[in-house]
């Protein structure tokens, strides 16, 4: 039998096992804590549909999804440095440069506080 074949089978079968395992053996003990919304530290407010909304939390999202891409893309290009030469080379410092001017700018602007202690995200 062909082995991606057989980790299609196989996958599922066992995927499915073990959930229904999980629905036959784990207790079931759902008290107001476990069912009750709770998110990004905010106690839920009952009959208002609306809460105020801290940018803090998106900020920090933003960053992350930008700095963490530009670790990603640190990979392949340190395993393809020999194959891709200095256009490849310089192409790359381009594209690090240029994030390292937006780190600045965002510093500066004021979007992060940096402080001995911790990083402090602010709102504008």
């Amino acid at each position: 039998m062909n082995t991606l074949l057989m980790l299609f089978l196989f996958v599922p079968i066992l995927a499915v096992l073990l959930l229904g395992l999980n629905l036959l053996l784990a207790t079931h003990k759902p008290d107001e804590a476990k069912v009750s919304a709770y998110e990004c530290g905010f106690s839920p407010v009952y009959g208002q549909t609306r809460s105020t909304f801290q940018i803090h939390f998106f900020l920090v999202a933003l960053l992350f999804l930008v700095f963490d891409l530009e670790i990603l893309l640190l990979f392949p290009i340190a395993l393809t440095l020999y194959q891709v030469s200095m256009f490849g080379f310089s192409i790359a410092i381009i594209f690090f440069i240029v994030l390292t001017i937006g780190f600045i700018l965002e510093i500066g602007s004021g979007a992060i506080k940096v402080t001995s202690n911790y990083v402090e995200i602010l709102d504008f």
